[in-house]
């Protein structure tokens, strides 16, 4: 904490001592439409090469500027850009506004600047729009290299696979919703399962995300990256959308206003939302999956410089699944390449969220953000992936529950000022979770109705307390640079129902500094240095049996990239990254055991080109590949299972030209190694996808088709052992669940304006 002093002591120290006679503008960045701020949009003096971004609530401030007149440019991807004079005087504020309005995207509006460095990434509302997407979850994909795929029916979580990592359900990418947490720590399933599915797609109105663990203010999980979902804060107009395709799939979903013209001209907004699903999906066995979301939210102002997000939702899901079925039990003709070994597979799980966001300007121009959430969740999963291996009579079925609350607080405080001549931002802050569970259960059971035994049953009663700060500062007209440091404290406990209700408990703590540098050559090239170190946190029943050992295990990485604009319409982003972990011990919701893990290493390349054809027409393309090892294993030993080696995604995108609005993408996924010697081997895919949609006044009418050429492909695999009921021996090998074949969907949205 000593260093958080001296660095406090030091900014305002800065501050005080700032040259006299100096004027500040400040000003605010607004959406003509929604009048909504526009977060991130680029500031930029004319002629001085001195600039920043706005903030949360679309202000920005800059500081020490002699008296002049300034011409200000403000612009930002998806709008007109404007650009302003305004007259400083000294030891004087002046206030100028920017209300923009929406135009065609272009990759012109893409700037590269010291001013501007590309903090993060954005997938846009538009993208989500253009890819045939079934759930919020899907979404994740648009992140280059990011790999998910289902192996228990439509109801739970994705596996996730980035940057050499399986990540299992999220044990190393931390996801939020509105800065909301989606990873549940010390879950019956595994550690970060992170399900998103209580997300209603069409109310995504972007996703912000980066690679790497080189931002302070992200704390758990963020070890190969962090994904924030934003849900619309204004519903632009009211719709409703029906769907219905193959496999008796249909959906129902819409989204009304609520609050009358009067209200919306006081900047009161208020939506409600909803959304039905059911499918029998692709499987010999019917999954009669179903799912139900409802949402409302309610955005005003408290008083004139403080605003209101309140969001609330419900969801509920319920499912059979077929599970992952073994190589040989196909290849014999015992069951189809859609068929089940154990038929009894399935669940269901139910969220109910609350969130409440402030946002308050102070009278030194300063931004504060509060954020207060709660979570109820529930889970419930039968799975069998072993068949009759332990239990030749009765199966291998397990049973994993648990009801969960978890609550916290964000809080974040954000000072625009000058250093000298130079631009700056200090952000301090800090961030509380707390996760009660109740019953965290692993059974053996049998036809999801009889338990034959517990192997796991207590409650987990889990704190983290984090703070960090960081200073953001343009040094020159080609250098910025962002210095952070972010303390985490855990505090553990668990109750063991099968041990008279033993209380076990384990503290931790960790801190994680990080340091971000971006140099612009010109206006068309900028290198970037991200370093940086972080963790992900072990279940709280691996932390209080190994006595509070490796409960925060360190990882340290780096990214040595560019962003390169070889003309202007198109953009060029590539990475070097290299990453190392330290020892760690890791849950297996599964089988119930602490699996010790080792220490890994990763180096990999990330290239991305994004280029416009035309005014309507894009072309995209993704290419990542990893080196994923096991430190201290002998060579040909040290493959990490299932970590994917070679990804690439890509696509033409049409964006509404006369009308019509579509986009055929494809995704390719290298084989790897499904053990540690490579001697099982996952078979990669290579899958395209279309939509195609024409939208005339209130009408859009819509085809998605998945899997175009109907290509045989294995979504998830497993190198696993099981045995057969006719078996004697068991037999390793790869298990997996099937993709999906040829699919496709009609879709009918009508608006009212």
């Amino acid at each position: 904490m000593r260093f958080f002093k001296l660095l406090l002591f030091f900014h305002f120290f800065v501050i005080s001592s700032a040259f006299a006679h100096l004027g500040t503008i400040v000003g605010r960045v607004t959406d003509s439409q929604t009048k909504q701020p526009v977060r991130g949009a680029s500031i930029l003096l004319s002629g001085l090469g001195r600039g920043t971004t706005t903030d949360e609530a679309g202000y920005f401030q800059l500081n020490n500027l002699a008296p002049a007149p300034y011409k200000i440019e403000v612009s930002f991807m998806g709008y007109t850009p404007q650009v302003q004079q305004v007259m400083v005087k000294a030891d004087e504020v002046t206030a100028v506004n920017f209300l923009l309005t929406h135009a065609d995207f272009s990759l012109d509006e893409v700037k590269v600047s010291a001013s501007n460095p590309q903090h993060q990434q954005l997938i846009s509302s538009m993208d989500i729009k253009l890819r045939p997407i079934n759930n919020s979850q899907e979404v994740l994909r648009i992140i280059p290299g990011l790999v998910i795929g289902q192996h228990a029916g439509g109801g739970k979580a994705e596996q996730i696979f980035l940057r050499g990592f399986d990540i299992d359900h999220g044990t190393d990418i931390r996801l939020t919703v509105d800065g909301m947490p989606i990873n549940m720590v010390s879950h019956a399933h595994g550690q970060g399962y992170a399900d998103a599915h209580f997300i209603i797609p069409e109310l995504i109105e972007g996703v912000d995300f980066k690679k790497g663990l080189y931002d302070a203010d992200k704390g758990n999980f963020s070890t190969a990256g962090w994904a924030n979902f934003k849900t619309k804060t204004v519903l632009e107009q009211t719709f409703l959308k029906a769907e219905g395709g193959q496999f008796n799939t249909y959906r129902l979903v819409g989204a009304a206003n609520i609050l009358g013209q009067k209200a919306i001209a006081n900047n009161q907004n208020a939506y409600v939302a909803g959304e039905y699903g059911y499918s029998d999906s692709y499987f010999e066995a019917p999954q009669h999956f179903k799912r139900l979301n409802l949402l409302g939210k309610y955005h005003g102002h408290l008083s004139k410089n403080t605003s209101l997000t309140f969001t609330s939702s419900t969801f509920w899901s319920k499912w059979n699944a077929s599970g992952q079925i073994p190589d040989r039990a196909v290849d014999a003709g015992l069951i189809g390449f859609f068929g089940a070994i154990d038929p009894n597979e399935g669940g269901q799980t139910s969220r109910t969220n609350l969130n409440a966001e402030f946002l308050t300007l102070t009278k030194h121009n300063h931004v504060w953000k509060n954020q207060l959430f709660f979570s109820n969740y529930n889970f419930e999963l039968f799975s069998n992936f072993t068949f009759f291996l332990q239990d030749p009579i009765n199966g291998d079925q397990i049973k994993q529950k648990e009801g969960r609350n978890l609550w916290g607080y964000n809080s974040n405080y954000s000072i625009a000022h000058g250093i000298g001549n130079k631009q700056a931002t200090l952000n301090i802050g800090i961030n509380y979770r707390h996760d009660l569970t109740q019953n965290s259960e692993l059974s053996h059971t049998k036809n999801r109705t009889e338990v034959l035994e517990r192997i796991k049953y207590g409650d987990v009663n889990e704190a983290n307390l984090g703070a960090y700060i960081d200073e953001s500062i343009q040094l020159s007209t080609r250098l910025s640079a962002t210095i952070g440091l972010r303390f985490d404290y855990f505090n553990n406990q668990y109750t063991d129902h099968l041990q008279n209700n033993q209380l076990s408990h384990a503290k931790a703590s960790i801190v994680s500094p990080k340091l971000n540098l971006y140099y612009t050559q010109n206006k068309n090239l900028q290198f970037y240095l991200n370093a940086g170190k972080g963790f992900h946190s072990n279940d709280t029943r691996v932390v209080v049996e190994r006595n509070g050992l490796e409960i925060l295990p360190a990882a340290y990485g780096t990214d040595l990239g560019t962003i390169w604009k070889p003309f202007s319409k198109m953009v060029i982003n590539a990475a070097y990254w290299y990453l190392w972990l330290n020892q760690e011990f890791v849950y297996v919701g599964d089988a119930g055991v602490v699996e010790p893990s080792g220490k890994s290493v990763r180096t990999g390349l990330d290239v991305s080109l994004r280029y416009q054809l035309t005014k309507s027409l894009f072309f995209d393309a993704d290419a990542n590949w990893a080196k994923p090892r096991a430190v201290g294993e002998a060579e040909g030993q040290n493959f990490l299972p299932l970590a994917v080696k070679f990804t690439s995604i890509g696509g033409l995108t049409l964006k509404n030209k006369n009308g019509f609005s579509g986009s055929i993408r494809y995704r390719y996924v290298g084989d790897r190694p499904a053990n540690e010697d490579n001697s099982i081997v996952a078979k990669g895919y290579f899958v395209s996808d279309a939509l195609f949609s024409y939208s005339k006044n209130m009408f859009t009418l819509g085809l998605s088709v998945q899997n175009i050429f109907n290509t045989k492909w294995k979504e998830t695999q497993f190198a696993t052992e099981s045995r057969l009921k006719t078996e004697t021996l068991p037999v390793e090998e790869i298990h997996f669940t099937p993709g999906t074949p040829f699919n496709a969907r009609l879709f009918l949205q009508l608006t009212f304006r």
